[in-house]
């Protein structure tokens, strides 16, 4: 049987449990936070792609380091007016006709206020990819103001690296 003592104590402790603050939750590092953008990218048909993640100066904002975004800048405004950006197809899905059936997200390092999370992806259709390192995309975070924020986007292409930050480098070469 309950006593009116230990019912008052569970209660309290649910109050408290509900009011105060909570640790970050999985959805604030950096696994989550590519799960929440993987999840958001499979949806449907998987064809929508992942640019909303880069679309607009609040998308980059919410998900971009400062140092990127100003590097994204730099190299936006030395775009000529009809030609496309330095970044000319979708690296979240590493694509330019996104098909996402499925992800998995796997942490690789975490050290301090620096992450690496890879993200596999699979496709509805056959695979075009003919090397498997073309499925996975790379993470690296950085922490600032408390918040995870991407720092760079790294994958491949026939088995040949690239980075989104090296394409907004060698923007500036051209």
């Amino acid at each position: 049987m309950i006593s009116r003592r230990n019912l008052i104590v569970s209660g309290a402790a649910l109050v408290l449990a509900t009011a105060l603050p909570h640790q970050a939750c999985a959805a604030d590092d950096p696994a989550g936070i590519l799960t929440a953008v993987y999840t958001r990218v499979a949806k449907g048909k998987g064809d929508g792609g992942g640019t909303f993640v880069i679309e607009n100066k609040a998308a980059k904002a919410k998900y971009l380091s400062k140092a990127l975004i100003a590097l994204w800048a730099k190299a936006d405004a030395r775009t000529k007016k009809g030609d496309g950006g330095p970044v000319g197809f979708d690296p979240v899905t590493n694509s330019q006709d996104p098909d996402v059936k499925s992800f998995r997200v796997a942490a690789e390092k975490q050290d301090g206020d620096k992450a690496t999370v890879a993200v596999t992806i699979e496709a509805h259709q056959r695979d075009t990819r003919a090397n498997p390192a073309d499925k996975t995309i790379r993470y690296d975070f950085v922490r600032e103001a408390g918040q995870w924020k991407i720092d760079d986007i790294k994958g491949a292409v026939d088995g040949g690296p690239w980075s989104v930050r090296a394409l907004l480098v060698d923007s500036f070469k051209y």
